[in-house]
C-alpha cells in the first residue's frame, strides 16, 4: 500500500490504520465519535495527501475542460474554485473533483488545478489525456506524488489557521483560494472541505507538509483541535449528504441522478455525455439519490435493500448512526416514483425489515 508523507506522524499519534483506495491511512486516533464531535464543535485536522492533483495547461486547456467537466471552468476567475464532475460518453460519472483556476501562463492562457479522488488518480489522468484532440495543445501534469494536502475543518478553523499564516484567511470566501506561506512553507489555501463545516484545505509540497501538520496541531491545541481519520471524514460527509465516489457515484450513475444538477452546465457548446445529461435534466431521471432515516432499531448500511411494502426497489449506498443527530441515517437510490420526502420505506437489516422514511436533504446543515 502507498503511504502519505505523514505516515510516521500518524503512527506516533497512535492512529488505527486501514487500507483505503490502495493507501494505508488513519481511520481514527481517539475514536470516530470524538473526532466527529471535534469537527462539529471546534476543529479537526485531516491528512488527505492521498488525493490526486493534476495541472492542466496549454492553449486549449480551457476548451478541453469545458468539454470534459460538467461545470464550466470558463466561469472561474483566477483564485476561484468549483465543484464539478467528469462525465463519461454515456453520461455516467468517471469521478467528482474540485477545479481551481490558477494564474494565466506567460502566453495568457488559463491554467487549472484539479484535485481528484485517490482511488481514481490513474483512471482520471488517462481518461482526460485521451480526450485531447489531434492538434490541440493541452497538457495534463500529474503532481499527485509531489503534493501534500491537509483539511482543517470546523467552526474554529479560521482561529487555528490565522496565527500560522499572513494570508487573510478569515476574509477568504468559500471556493476561493490564496497562495502564500503557512508555517513558513509555500502553500495554496482554499476555503473548501468535505465535512459540511467551515474550513480550509492546505496544499504544499509533499516534503513540506509535515511542518504544516505540526504547526496546525500546535496552534489548535488550545482550541480543542483533534487529528482526525477517515472514519470521522465519512460520518461527517454523510451527515452533510455529500456523495462519495464508489458509493453514491460510479460509471453508471449520472450527476442528475445523484442530485447534482446545479453542477451540470448544459449551455456549453459541447460536453461529453451531454445527450443523457440533457435527457435526465429535461425528463427527470428514472432513479434518484435520497436521504433516509430509520424509524425503528437498525442502521442502514451500504448494500442493504430498500423496500416499499415487501418489494425491494433500491439499495443503501452509505449509512451510519449519526453522532450529531442521534439517528440512524443513510443514502440510497430509489425509483423516482418512490423518492418523495416522507415516503414510507423499509430497510432489510440482516433479514429484519426496519421501518424508514425519506427525509429532506441534507441531514445536517451548519448554522449560517
Amino acid at each position: 500500500m502507498k503511504r502519505t508523507p505523514l505516515y510516521d506522524h500518524h503512527r506516533a499519534l497512535g492512529a488505527r490504520l486501514t487500507e483505503f483506495g490502495g493507501w494505508e491511512m488513519p481511520v481514527w486516533y481517539a475514536g470516530i465519535q470524538a473526532e466527529h464531535t471535534a469537527v462539529r464543535t471546534a476543529a479537526g485536522l485531516f491528512d488527505v495527501s492521498h488525493m490526486g492533483e493534476f495541472i492542466v495547461h496549454g492553449r486549449h486547456a480551457e476548451p478541453l475542460l469545458r468539454r470534459t467537466l460538467t461545470n464550466d471552468v470558463a466561469l472561474l476567475e483566477a483564485g476561484q474554485a468549483q465543484y464539478t464532475l467528469i462525465p463519461n460518453t454515456d453520461g455516467g460519472t468517471v469521478d467528482d473533483l474540485i477545479a481551481y483556476r490558477l494564474p494565466n501562463d506567460p502566453g495568457g492562457h488559463p491554467v487549472y488545478l484539479l484535485v481528484v479522488n485517490a482511488g481514481n488518480i490513474d483512471k482520471d489522468r488517462d481518461w482526460l489525456r485521451c480526450q485531447v484532440r489531434p492538434g490541440e495543445r493541452a497538457t495534463l501534469d500529474d503532481r499527485s506524488d509531489d503534493t501534500g494536502l491537509l483539511a482543517l475543518q470546523g467552526p474554529l478553523a479560521p482561529a487555528v489557521l490565522a496565527p500560522v499564516t499572513a494570508l487573510p484567511v478569515g476574509a477568504l470566501p468559500a471556493y476561493h483560494f490564496e497562495r502564500g506561506e503557512v508555517a513558513g512553507v509555500p502553500a495554496l489555501v482554499s476555503r473548501t472541505g468535505y465535512t459540511g463545516e467551515d474550513g480550509y484545505e492546505i496544499m504544499a509540497e509533499a516534503g513540506d507538509i509535515a511542518a504544516v501538520w505540526t504547526a496546525l496541531l500546535d496552534a489548535g491545541a488550545a482550541h480543542g483541535v483533534a487529528p482526525c481519520g477517515l472514519g470521522a471524514r465519512d460520518s461527517l460527509r454523510l451527515e452533510a449528504s455529500l456523495p462519495l465516489y464508489g458509493h453514491e457515484l460510479d460509471d453508471d450513475t449520472s450527476a442528475i441522478e445523484a442530485g447534482l444538477g446545479k453542477f451540470v452546465k448544459l449551455d456549453k457548446p459541447e460536453m461529453v455525455g451531454q445527450a443523457r445529461l440533457r435527457r435526465d435534466k429535461a425528463d427527470g431521471p428514472a432513479k434518484r439519490l435520497v436521504c433516509i432515516e430509520t424509524t425503528g432499531r437498525g442502521i442502514p448500511r451500504q448494500g442493504y435493500p430498500i423496500l416499499v411494502g415487501d418489494r425491494a426497489v433500491g439499495v443503501v449506498t452509505s449509512g451510519t448512526q449519526s453522532p450529531t443527530l442521534g439517528k440512524a441515517i443513510g443514502m440510497g437510490y430509489l425509483p423516482a416514483a418512490h423518492a418523495a420526502v416522507d415516503t414510507a420505506l423499509g430497510v432489510d437489516v440482516r433479514g429484519q425489515v426496519v421501518p424508514a422514511r425519506v427525509v429532506k436533504r441534507p441531514f445536517y446543515r451548519r448554522r449560517g
